[in-house]
C-alpha cells in the first residue's frame, strides 16, 4: 500500500521525500530545546557572577552563536536538507556579517 503512494505521488510529479533525507524525531525536537533553555539558563548565571565582568560580552557572544547554530541546525533543518540550502543560508549570513562590519568601520567605532 504504502510503495503505490509512494509511485503515485512521484508519478504526479512529486518527490516521495521532498526534503531528501531523514528529519528530527519529536525526541530530538525536546532534546535540542532542553539544551537551548539550558545555555539561555547559563547566560542568566553568567550575567549575574561577579568575577566574569570583565569577560561577560565575548562569554554571551558564544552562548549566542551556540544557540544560533543549534536552532538553523535543527529547527531550521539545514542539517537534515540539500547542502544547497545550507550554501544560500551561509551566503546571507556572510554578506549580512560583512555588511555590518563595513558599517561599524565606517562610524569608527573602534577608533
Amino acid at each position: 500500500m504504502a510503495d503505490t503512494r509512494i509511485e503515485e505521488q512521484e508519478a504526479a510529479g512529486h518527490p516521495a521525500r521532498p526534503h531528501g533525507g531523514r528529519h528530527p524525531s519529536p525526541k530530538e525536537y525536546i532534546r535540542i530545546a532542553v539544551i537551548l533553555a539550558a545555555i539561555t539558563a547559563a547566560e542568566v548565571v553568567v550575567y549575574y557572577v561577579e568575577g566574569v565582568q570583565e569577560f561577560l560580552v565575548p562569554i554571551l557572544f558564544l552562548f549566542s552563536a551556540l544557540k544560533f547554530a543549534l536552532v538553523v541546525l535543527w529547527f531550521m533543518h539545514l542539517k537534515f536538507d540539500s547542502k544547497t540550502y545550507a550554501r544560500f543560508f551561509v551566503l546571507g549570513l556572510a554578506g549580512a556579517l560583512t555588511l555590518y562590519l563595513v558599517v561599524l568601520l565606517t562610524f569608527r567605532v573602534w577608533s
